[in-house]
């Protein structure tokens, strides 16, 4: 068997088994790995980003920057916890310009210190490509951590933000749109916003019942928050929020559905908590929790949700 014949999901999978999991709560799991800290959970994540792969040609390096830690600090908002510190390994082709890396760097400490962290340390290499791993850690009250899963049925699905508009960004970036609308959705999958705030309210609501990243499509998230709890949805397709900017390039629920790269929040609530959730932060309700299945409803129609979205190892 080859790893493109399992996909990334599994092979974390995978590897996860083989990890000592009485030395963490969490591996592969959820979006960070949870180490046991005292009163409080050490939360660790790490991602790996490349040039052909990750970062458009349009993008600039201070872009480049901003993003390889934003990606980090959306897992660690995604368990509600707070940034302690970020370390990051930067893999450049040896005829780089030292004024192409000054600009990553700046991006990377603008997207840090915005989100009240610090770069401490990390590795530089020569690659046959840029690549950029970053890795984060945070900190959360034990009571406070939200993990995939604890979904009951009856809960309503929520999200953060507006849905495919990452993927509408990364379509327009080729297509004859008006600048201003071009504008806007580069914007968003250039410059993501980890939704720090957010999940550290949320998690304090105390009515929160699980939560994850959604930077994989809406649609694999919600197979991932399915198999941690052993649940089903109900998503009605009429709730997504969606930008007009988005509609101009798709008009249907594709991109909000299967595109990947926004970074915000999944989550579900308990139906008597929900107003408490809504002072927590700015949401969207497009669902609830359901017995079986991952449905989608709407005009009229209901039909299966697929498990597609943003996997490496995969076309």
């Amino acid at each position: 068997m080859k790893i493109r014949d399992m996909g990334e999901r599994a092979l974390v999978t995978r590897i996860s088994k083989s990890l000592p999991h009485n030395v963490v709560l969490s591996a592969g799991e959820d979006d960070c790995a949870v180490l046991d800290w005292g009163e409080e959970y050490l939360l660790i994540t790490t991602d790996m980003l490349h040039q052909s792969t990750d970062f458009p040609d349009k993008m600039t390096p201070w872009q480049i920057g901003w993003m390889s830690v934003a990606v980090n600090l959306s897992d660690i908002a995604a368990m509600g916890a707070r940034p302690l510190a970020i370390v990051t390994a930067l893999g450049f082709p040896a005829d780089t310009a030292v004024s192409f890396v000054d600009e990553i760097i700046e991006g990377m400490n603008f997207c840090a210190r915005k989100f009240s962290t610090n770069i401490v340390g990390g590795d530089t290499d020569e690659h046959n490509e840029l690549t950029i791993v970053g890795t984060a850690l945070g900190c959360v009250k034990k009571y406070d951590l939200l993990r995939r899963s604890g979904a009951q049925i009856g809960d309503l699905v929520c999200v953060t933000g507006e849905l495919g508009t990452a993927e509408a960004g990364f379509q327009a970036i080729n297509m004859n749109l008006p600048e201003d609308v071009k504008d806007i959705l580069t914007k968003k999958l250039f410059e993501p916003q980890p939704r720090v705030s957010e999940g550290i309210a949320l998690a304090k609501s105390g009515v929160v019942t699980s939560m994850m990243d959604i930077s994989d499509g809406l649609a694999l998230s919600l197979y991932d928050l399915s198999a941690s709890s052993n649940i089903g949805f109900m998503i009605y397709g009429d709730k997504i929020p969606i930008l007009d900017e988005t509609r101009i390039v798709s008009p249907n629920l594709e991109l909000p559905l299967y595109g990947g790269g926004d970074f915000e929040l999944l989550f579900t609530v308990e139906p008597e908590g929900i107003e408490k959730a809504q002072k927590a932060c700015n949401l969207t309700v497009i669902g609830e929790v359901a017995s079986s299945d991952i449905l989608i409803k709407g005009n009229g129609f209901m039909s299966k949700i697929k498990a597609k979205g943003h996997e490496y190892f995969r076309a």
